[in-house]
């Protein structure tokens, strides 16, 4: 086990113990910087914390691994190889998608295998699928490998790459593009909900995101044997070991500027925790409006964070059942009987509709230490509107997740009502009070083309110096690989705390490549 290592020199802190805030630590270590994390839970993770109920265990968010380079790269910086700490597990299928009708679809890597279901749905989209993997690729090249760990903080480096973007029609949407390819609109669902992982709407998130398609079969989808939290609880004990300090239970009142430089923190209780270099993983949003001062942030108005556009929120029931339900895989996407009316109604209209669409999560399909001897543990996640629609969640959420479990119990999960051991749930208010979510949208700015790379709040905050943010809401966007990559950009926008401490080599070409 590595020692505790000894730092003076220049300070960095860090907001938030999410992945995006924990993977920053990691690389500001690395380099040489004094690294303190303060975290207002009690627990690190943020949106990837941890349930633990009656011996079931739950995570609260994140459960798909894709690109798990990205998290053997942070353990090699420091000279550790990840796969001794943490046990990664092929998930198959990736998904199964069911439909309304009772039909399903397993969504998966095997190419031969998604042919022969594609064909029998409409024989023709079969050739149709294979055009579609080849866009995806196109895509991945353009949008993953050269763009998503690259900074986007000068306009410059944006007009670069508009021709590419012309040219892979990234103004066209997820489901346009996938429509170009396949017709069946079961296949068209299939191969457009990917963008409600990273909370867009695939009638509007731009077809850069089709490039998922290509990465998921490029990596595969892994889950990690006691949960994400395993990661998480690996990852901080790594960074203690090298000599990263935690302040859990601390809330940051303000990020303190003087000059236009960030001078350090000011904590809830008044405390002052001074700084060289600040990092937020706080929402993107939260962090723009609430802890800097107006005056510190002229490239960013209040009027300017309120209109722009945020990604949905979710409704998710954590729930343990004493009996086990062996038919159900680990991933389900459970499709409602509209596609499109009930995107709008989410993203557009801001209702609470009659129907839903949900992801069905069964852990303890991989990993059976997940719940006691016998029993199961879920997770069950609705796309609703943000906090905007005005619906008083207090009120909503009991009825809500009746629904859903009556939902279930019809139609996958026969005997549900009387199985149920634990429950736990989180809705949108939850998100805006318990996690500082603004709006209590569950992925911060919604990833539309004019909120994109330049167009998306900068890893490195130009309006001061010596800021930078990492997670959801700032570039590249949601998603694990999304957040794990947005920390990533730091070794290109964070100068080096003293000239002994090289710049960390950029390692993922080869990765990537």
């Amino acid at each position: 086990m590595s020692t505790a290592i000894k730092r003076r020199g220049k300070r960095a802190l860090v907001i938030g113990a999410g992945l995006g805030g924990l993977a920053a630590a990691m690389r500001l270590s690395v380099r040489g910087y004094d690294v303190e994390v303060v975290e207002r839970l009690d627990t690190p993770g943020g949106r990837a914390s941890v349930i633990r109920d009656s011996g079931y265990v739950f995570d609260c968010g994140p459960t798909v691994i894709t690109a798990p380079f990205l998290l053997e790269e942070l353990w090699q910086l420091a000279g550790l190889d990840f796969h001794q700490d943490v046990d990664l597990r092929p998930v198959t299928p990736f998904y199964r998608v069911y439909f309304d009708d009772g039909q399903h679809f397993d969504y998966e890597g095997d190419t031969d295998r998604m042919r022969e279901q594609i064909a029998a749905l409409h024989p023709p989209d079969a050739a149709g699928y294979d055009a579609f993997l080849e866009a995806s690729r196109r895509i991945f090249d353009i949008g993953f490998t050269k763009l998503a760990h690259a900074p986007f903080h000068r306009a410059s480096r944006m007009l670069r790459i508009v021709p590419s973007m012309i040219r892979l029609r990234s103004h066209e949407s997820v489901y346009g593009l996938v429509s170009r390819y396949v017709k069946h609109p079961k296949t068209r669902q299939v191969l457009s909900f990917h963008p409600l992982l990273v909370g867009g709407n695939p009638f509007s998130t731009t077809s850069v995101y089709s490039l998922i398609a290509h990465l998921e079969r490029k990596w595969g989808v892994h889950f990690a044997m006691g949960g994400t939290g395993a990661i998480v609880s690996a990852l901080v004990d790594r960074l203690r070991e090298r000599g990263v300090r935690f302040r859990f239970d601390t809330t940051v009142r303000k990020i303190a500027v003087e000059n236009r430089r960030v001078t350090g923190l000011e904590l809830e209780d008044g405390q002052r925790l001074p700084a060289d270099v600040v990092v937020s993983n706080a929402d993107a949003a939260w962090t723009i409006r609430h802890l800097l001062a107006p005056a510190d942030r002229p490239s960013w108005t209040d009027r300017r964070v309120e209109k722009s556009r945020y990604s949905m929120s979710l409704f998710v029931w954590y729930f343990g059942t004493r009996r086990q339900y062996p038919n159900l895989p680990h991933h389900s996407i459970v499709l409602g009987p509209r596609y499109r009316g009930l995107l709008r109604d989410i993203f557009n209209k801001k209702v609470l509709a009659e129907d839903f669409s949900l992801y069905l999560h069964r852990p303890t399909a991989t990993d059976p230490s997940l719940a006691p001897a016998g029993s199961d543990a879920f997770y069950v996640l609705s796309p609703v509107p943000h906090l905007d629609a005005g619906i008083d969640w207090r009120r909503a959420a009991e009825p809500y997740r009746q629904r859903i479990q009556a939902h279930l119990e019809r139609t996958l999960m026969p005997g549900l009502s009387q199985s149920i051991e634990v429950s736990h749930t989180l809705d949108p208010q939850g998100f805006r009070d318990n996690l500082l979510s603004y709006k209590g949208a569950a992925f911060s700015f919604e990833p539309v083309l004019r909120q994109s790379a330049y167009f998306r709040p900068h890893n490195r905050f130009g309006d001061v110096q010596g800021l930078y943010l990492v997670g959801a809401g700032t570039h590249p966007g949601a998603g694990v690989p999304g957040v794990l990559s947005s920390a990533r950009v730091l070794d290109e926008v964070v100068p080096d705390p003293s000239p002994v401490h090289a710049a960390v080599p950029n390692t993922l070409a080869g990765a990537v490549g």
